[in-house]
């Protein structure tokens, strides 16, 4: 118990340096809150791939889900970090985010399925970023998706790089599961992949933090 407190300590405050470094990045380069604010995210959701491994149980992960969640949302209307909060949309993503890898941390123990967190896990720190980033600053040849004339905060190019990452992710994920690639993987990665474009597209004001990863666990839980 005293080591997983210590881990649990040692996470809080690699966490809070990332959070440190980000702002300083933010305040000294003068970069977009947006790049700022996926470069947060990228990392500190990849870094949780670890919980698994460190922590045997759900309460540990709660304390830090907690501490941040609390940090996030009690900073969102001050000066505090403005590298996380600092976009022109209006978005609850940053403060959903401990709550998203909780729940999909307490499925996976419950389950006792490691893979259970750690495919969402990727999927939400490497693709939820990139769909970001690509649909935020490629503007020509790119257009919003429309679905019977309503028009989605989504676009065209960061929907399919979301798709497409999505899908290698899971390849290589399911593979390294399994340690084959065969007919049965394809199709698992392939609804994987639909299924969390689809919550990522249909998501607003930052609930795709929560919803892409639900979403794959579903997947997974169902198809395993």
């Amino acid at each position: 118990m005293v080591n997983q407190l210590v881990l649990a300590i040692l996470f809080l405050a690699a966490f809070i340096l990332l959070l440190t470094f980000n702002e300083m990045v933010y305040r000294r380069l003068g970069l977009k809150g947006e790049i700022t604010r996926k470069f947060a995210h990228f990392a500190a959701t990849l870094s949780t791939i670890t919980f698994p491994y460190l922590f045997e149980d759900h309460w540990y992960v709660l304390g830090l889900a907690i501490f941040f969640f609390v940090l996030l949302f009690a900073s969102r209307n001050t000066s505090i970090l403005r590298s996380i909060h600092d976009i022109e949309r209006i978005s609850a993503g940053s403060y959903l985010l401990p709550v998203a890898i909780y729940l999909t941390f307490l499925v996976s123990w419950l389950m006792g399925d490691r893979f259970l967190f750690i495919l969402p896990m990727l999927v939400l720190a490497v693709c939820d970023p990139a769909a970001g980033i690509l649909g935020i600053n490629l503007q020509q040849y790119n257009r919003n998706i429309r679905i019977f004339n309503r028009e989605l905060q989504k676009t065209w190019l960061g929907s399919l790089s979301f798709l497409l990452s999505c899908f290698i992710i899971s390849v290589i994920a399911l593979y390294f599961r399994y340690m084959e690639f065969d007919l049965k993987i394809f199709w698992l990665a392939l609804a994987i992949a639909l299924t969390g474009t689809l919550a990522e597209l249909l998501s607003w004001k930052g609930t795709d933090n929560l919803f892409i990863p639900m979403t794959v666990l579903l997947v997974l839980a169902l198809a395993l």
